[in-house]
């Protein structure tokens, strides 16, 4: 399966060519309302230029694909910045790129380049997030076991999300699907089968460094 990613946090790019500036503005969308709220919303914000091109993918799926060339020669701006989203496997996602005029026409091949390229420009400013899939899980053990199972998970590169000290031990997490089977056996195996492990349900996630964030469904 390719791997798919999703806006963690927006972002902007900008680029001139032959005194043409294309200003990205990129934002993490959950429906085609949002998406086209967002679009409509550049638009006035950047009211005195020649050109507000978009495009924007819905659904992990890419069940919903649009773009606009917005007065540009046909096939010149939308469906090359699409393509940057669709190579990059990005949904939920809308890109703005605005176009001030400088003077210089750049001919079709020009402006297919300037269009990538500033949509390439405003994803270098944004945080994205490769999505993953895994169960969330809820371990409990006595102290000593804590230790045991603390150092499993980090041998498997797996960031534990809430620990909560009582009479025992609560470790809250996300294990990635493939490794669950193993890290399951492996704490019933380090632990003698004393800690209780709770396999809760299975969620796309992504790791903003060793932060778990849980993607919601899209509305």
């Amino acid at each position: 399966m390719e791997d798919k990613y999703i806006i963690y946090k927006d972002g902007t790019g900008e680029i001139v060519e032959k005194k043409s500036r294309f200003i990205a503005s990129i934002k993490a969308v959950k429906t085609q309302e949002d998406a086209i709220a967002f679009i409509e919303a550049k638009k006035k914000e950047y009211w005195d230029a020649r050109h507000n091109c978009s495009a924007y993918i819905i659904g992990s799926g890419s069940e919903i694909m649009r773009c606009s060339d917005d007065g540009e020669p046909a096939q010149t701006a939308g469906r090359p910045m699409l393509d940057v989203l669709i190579n990059q496997g990005i949904y939920n996602v809308v890109v703005v790129v605005t176009r001030y005029f400088g003077g210089v026409l750049l001919g079709t091949g020009g402006l297919v380049r300037a269009y990538q390229g500033a949509t390439l420009a405003g994803l270098e400013n944004c945080v994205l997030l490769k999505e993953m899939i895994g169960f969330q899980v809820d371990i409990t053990t006595d102290y000593n076991g804590y230790g045991k199972i603390e150092y499993i998970l980090r041998e498997r590169n797996i960031p534990i999300q809430e620990v909560e000290y009582l009479d025992k031990v609560k470790i809250s997490l996300v294990i990635p699907e493939e490794e669950i089977g193993y890290v399951e056996a492996e704490i019933a195996d380090k632990t003698s089968g004393t800690a209780i492990f709770s396999r809760g349900d299975k969620v796309e996630y992504g790791l903003d460094e060793d932060k778990v964030i849980i993607f919601e469904k899209n509305a």
